[in-house]
């Protein structure tokens, strides 16, 4: 795989690379050849005296929340505490019931907390009746881990919540079990502290101005990240258990519960986190104290991390923060984010989705995208084959990079590693030009898009811009990608694109919103859930289609069985889903023949997991494509607007185009959607009219020849190798 332009090779600049001591030779040789202007050293790596020597950039993680395992050590009572729910426990008689509630935990991460009050941080559960078991009716046993309940009822089900202590960070955790490093007994387990307390807050202020004064080669500090990680769980088999990327319940302890209820007048549970044993996934439609917690945790957070930042700028140096890891408080698209004062965000490309999750950050000066493979050795081993994957990345981020530029790319991991394989070299060498020729030739533009924008409506609105449908960063899960990829689609497309929350809406569509999108399955946060039961949300989306507007609806949009319906809006969609409730009526589905969205499909329409039981229930409603009787795809009027219903939309191609065409149609501007489109939608493609280029990106890994027409008459043969572009000067004759 290799790209075609007519921009020469070579270049310096906006390079990160990740480097590590005895290999200097080979560090000299690399940032040469690459053209890095900065290098960083990675979890676990030192950076080499040669830095001092480099015309480079100087970056240095630095770890707020661990990393001092002594002072961890000396003050457990400071560690940082996370909310779990032991194993569903059924009672087989009347009695007294024993329940051990790390027997579904590692125990190297956690150890229950039991010198809390457990009346208070402790919670047993009737989960057959919905009750909590009053604090009399069970007892700890002294090893403090086993409950038992004393007043227990056969077949009743219970859990424990429990306050814990994590014993070893998280990110710690995976990298040690990842390398093979848990069992080296030269290696130091790190448990994270919280700085809550007073104590361990002035402590971390210490430490960072001594190790300030002791790094003056250092001229960027990468945080990594700040004070709460993630939720990240292991079972017994020291295996991830429990995985949410914007999980809140490691970021618990006392001293915050207490401020808590100080400042927003009532007391919150463990229940209250730990969720049923969902612990608030994003999936879930959140609570309103969820909610608060958030804000609660965001304004604490954004303020501690201002101070930290404001000792670094001190020292002259600049402060970045890695997005991940212990990133809960700092969410870039809150509304306080800007106050840390951060000079840039990094985070990992693992998707053209998440790479405008950074790139489109506000209120830094820059913002990093570390792509993938990470150089570690389940990647990087002999047999392995790491440029397939840095293919598939590349291909899944440019996409995203044209429409909305990193200003900057690195790597991580072990430079060592990557070393081994040549091949891996040469292709990031390549990758790394065609970055710098989208900075080169674009001469700081942005694309053409669309005249109108999209809304993306589900609960999390802005907050979770660009981060729908994930559970672990990037990476695929079924009951998601075929949701997921409408997000992907859209980072690549050519639309300016707002993340609206429910109650965003209720009061009417923001100005300029041409198309609303709602994706997800039923009684998620995506699809909304109770949210449908809002009579002012219903009436400003069905005013918002009536005067012209779009909606486009995936999966089972707008879903709440109220009303004798299950769509809400499905007067709208021309659509509703078939609970089995409404047998009764007759509901013919038949497909009625091509139309303007699918007229680019190259095959059948891919749904991805689908959604079963969608039929018909206007008669203006046009079913594009069915499958054994159930809507697969149909188009609805609706007054002055149009709406679009897709049963799912895995990433793909054919399924880019397709949206990219739907979102004209919802829209009423179909007769727009010419502006210098390739035949082929393997190929996409990205006009800049202020410097009269056009570039075509192919994103197959197989060569493609096409034609790139426009909509007055100019056309243009491009033959592209696998993953290649090709710069067009739209004003040559």
């Amino acid at each position: 795989m290799h790209s075609q332009s007519s921009s020469p090779a070579g270049g310096t600049g906006r390079l990160t690379l990740p480097i590590q001591t005895g290999i200097d030779d080979q560090v000299r040789e690399l940032l040469g050849r690459l053209g890095a202007d900065a290098v960083r050293n990675s979890d676990g790596t030192d950076l080499p005296e040669l830095v001092k020597d480099l015309a480079v950039k100087v970056y240095r993680t630095y770890f707020v929340g661990r990393g001092d395992q002594a002072w961890a050590d000396a003050h457990p009572e400071q560690r940082t505490r996370i909310f779990l729910m032991s194993e569903r426990t059924p009672a087989l008689k009347d009695g007294e019931l024993t329940i051990d509630v790390l027997a579904g935990w590692f125990d190297q991460q956690v150890r229950p907390d039991t010198d809390c009050d457990l009346a208070r941080y402790w919670q047993v559960i009737d989960r057959t009746d919905s009750h909590t078991v009053p604090t009399d009716e069970w007892r700890l046993e002294p090893d403090g881990r086993t409950v038992v309940i004393t007043t227990a009822k056969a077949g009743h089900l219970y859990t424990v919540d429990f306050l814990a202590e994590q014993t070893w960070d998280p990110t710690q955790m995976y990298n040690y079990l990842t390398n093979n490093w848990a069992d080296d007994p030269t290696r130091i387990k790190e448990s994270p502290y919280d700085v809550r307390h007073d104590e361990t807050w002035h402590h971390v202020k210490g430490a960072l101005d001594e190790w300030l004064a002791d790094h003056p080669e250092v001229d960027v500090v990468r945080f990594t990240t700040f004070f709460y990680h993630f939720t990240l769980v292991y079972g017994p088999d020291a295996k991830e258990r429990f995985v949410d990327w914007f999980g809140y319940s490691a970021s618990v302890s006392v001293a915050a519960l207490e401020a808590f209820q100080q400042a927003y007048g009532y007391q919150l549970e463990p229940e209250h986190f730990v969720d049923e044993g969902y612990y608030n996934s994003p999936f879930r439609p959140p609570s309103q104290a969820f909610k608060d917690w958030i804000a609660f945790q965001h304004e604490f957070v954004t303020g501690k991390v201002a101070d930290l930042v404001e000792q670094v700028h001190a020292c002259g140096k600049e402060a970045i923060m890695f997005l991940g890891d212990n990133w809960i408080g700092t969410e870039p698209y809150g509304p306080l984010f800007e106050r840390t004062g951060l000079d840039a965000v990094v985070g990992s490309v693992g998707s053209g989705a998440t790479c405008r999750m950074i790139s489109d950050i506000p209120g830094v000066k820059y913002t990093e995208g570390r792509l993938l493979p990470y150089f570690f050795p389940d990647v990087f081993h002999p047999g392995g084959n790491p440029v397939a994957e840095a293919n598939e990345s590349w291909l899944a981020a440019r996409r995203a990079i044209v429409r909305s530029p990193l200003d900057r790319i690195g790597y991580g991991g072990y430079l060592s590693l990557a070393l081994e394989h040549p091949d891996f070299i040469d292709r990031m060498e390549a990758i790394v030009d065609e970055f710098r020729q989208f900075h080169d030739r674009a001469a700081g533009n942005r694309p053409q898009t669309a005249g109108f924008r999209v809304g993306i409506l589900n609960a999390w609105g802005k907050l979770r811009s660009w981060q729908t449908h994930m559970v672990a960063h990037a990476l695929w899960y079924r009951q998601a990608y075929s949701y997921l990829g409408v997000l992907e689609s859209l980072a690549g497309l050519p639309f300016d694109v707002d993340f609206l929350s429910f109650e965003d809406v209720a009061q009417g569509v923001p100005e300029g919103i041409g198309v609303l999108v709602n994706v997800g399955g039923m009684g998620t946060a995506f699809s909304g859930g109770p949210a449908w039961e809002s009579p002012e949300l219903c009436a400003a989306v069905r005013a918002f289609v009536a005067n012209g507007g779009g909606l486009i609806g995936v999966g089972d949009p707008t879903a709440w069985p109220v009303g004798g319906a299950i769509f809400q809006l499905s007067d709208v969609l021309g659509v509703d889903h078939e609970s089995g409730w409404g047998l009764s009526t007759n509901r013919r589905c038949s497909a009625q023949g091509d139309h303007f969205i699918t007229a680019d499909l190259t095959g059948p329409l891919d749904v991805g997991e689908g959604t079963r039981d969608v039929l018909p229930v206007t008669e203006g409603a046009q079913v594009l494509v069915e499958s054994s009787g159930t809507v697969q795809a149909a188009v609805n009027e609706f007054g002055q607007g149009r709406a679009v219903y897709l049963a799912g939309l895995p990433y793909s191609h054919d399924n880019s185009r397709l949206l990219h065409r739907a979102l004209y149609w919802a829209a009423g501007r179909q007769a727009e959607f010419g502006q210098c489109i390739a035949d082929d939608p393997r190929v996409e493609t990205a006009v800049y009219p202020q410097t009269s280029d056009l570039v075509a990106l192919n994103n197959a890994t197989e060569s493609v020849q096409t034609t790139v027409r426009c909509g007055d008459g100019r056309e243009w043969a491009v033959q592209l190798p696998p993953g290649g572009l090709q710069w067009i000067k739209t004003n040559d004759n």
